[in-house]
């Protein structure tokens, strides 16, 4: 299932379904951002509530979703931020109505589990992990993320090589002229093991898994790397794309991310790529998870599109 791409004019939604904007400004300056550049905004209408750390009560946030999905006129989905509480919502959401109305998500962070959750349910690929207004657009977008945001999201083409600069990609381990076809799935690393045994993640059998993770210790991405390989996920995968792990980091004695890496991928058979530009980071990737991806030679491409005209 794919959404239509958006057009000049169209009309995007910005929506709080984890935590709440710190800032005011966060949301109106995202606003004038996307009016700017020709769309019209809706905001749902909780996006200001606050509930400790998450933006309202679960049945206002449900509700702010299930209203803009609705909506005949929005085209696309922002999540304003991540936090957390996404995940709290997905017992009550309405797959039907997301398959009756499919329309371009984008986020990343906590909407790791919203977008992993549709594709499993509804078969949408057009969820993008990309920026999001509240956190990257509103203060200063950074230029490789808004022109891979906006070439991902108004064409109906298949993207091709993702950019890097030279050397950026590493290639871990598998052997070098290896290349491998495969429908990517992943995220937040964090938030996408908290979606193992439950009905919202898709078979990971012959998927090219791509992670990506922030602000936590080198304990914890063990943690979560052990729980994907007694589930048989790293040993069925096609390939392992790892992006920005910032801030990951810890105080000795300890191992370092780069060790807990070579414990879980030197024994895969598979390619494993680290360093993608791809993250909670300023250049990032915009990625339309459940596509289908050729990776060879440390390159990336997408050689399918995930919207129409």
């Amino acid at each position: 299932m794919k959404a239509k791409i958006l057009r000049p004019g169209d009309t995007i939604a910005l929506i709080a379904p984890a935590s709440t904007p710190q800032l005011k400004a966060k949301i109106t300056k995202s606003v004038a951002y996307f009016e700017k550049l020709g769309c019209r905004v809706v905001l749902g209408k909780n996006i200001e509530k606050q509930n400790g750390y998450l933006a309202g009560s679960d049945a206002q946030r449900l509700a702010d979703l299930h209203s803009v999905i609705s909506n005949k006129q929005v085209k696309a989905i922002f999540m304003l931020r991540g936090g957390y509480g996404t995940i709290r919502l997905l017992n009550d959401l309405d797959y039907q109505l997301i398959a009756k109305n499919p329309k371009i998500f984008i986020g990343y962070s906590d909407a790791t589990t919203l977008f992993n959750a549709i594709y499993k349910k509804t078969g949408l690929q057009s969820c993008f992990y990309g920026p999001m207004p509240g956190v990257d657009i509103w203060n200063g977008f950074d230029p490789f993320a808004e022109e891979c945001m906006w070439q991902m999201i108004s064409s109906d083409k298949p993207f091709g090589e993702l950019p890097s600069n030279k050397s950026e990609i590493k290639q871990l381990y598998g052997k070098q002229t290896i290349e491998v076809t495969g429908r990517m799935i992943g995220g937040n690393l964090t938030v996408f093991s908290s979606l193992m045994g439950t009905p919202y993640l898709t078979s990971l059998r012959e998927k090219m898994l791509l992670f990506e993770d922030v602000n936590e210790n080198p304990y914890r991405i063990d943690r979560y790397l052990a729980q994907l390989t007694a589930s048989g996920a790293l040993r069925q995968a096609k390939a392992i794309l790892l992006g920005q792990f910032s801030d990951c980091q810890d105080k000795p004695p300890t191992l370092t991310i780069d060790e807990v890496f070579n414990d879980y991928f030197s024994k895969l058979k598979v390619p494993v790529l680290s360093n993608l530009p791809f993250g909670h980071i300023p250049r990032q990737w915009t990625i339309p998870l459940g596509v289908k991806v050729r990776i060879g030679q440390k390159k990336v491409s997408i050689i399918e599109s995930v919207l129409t005209k």
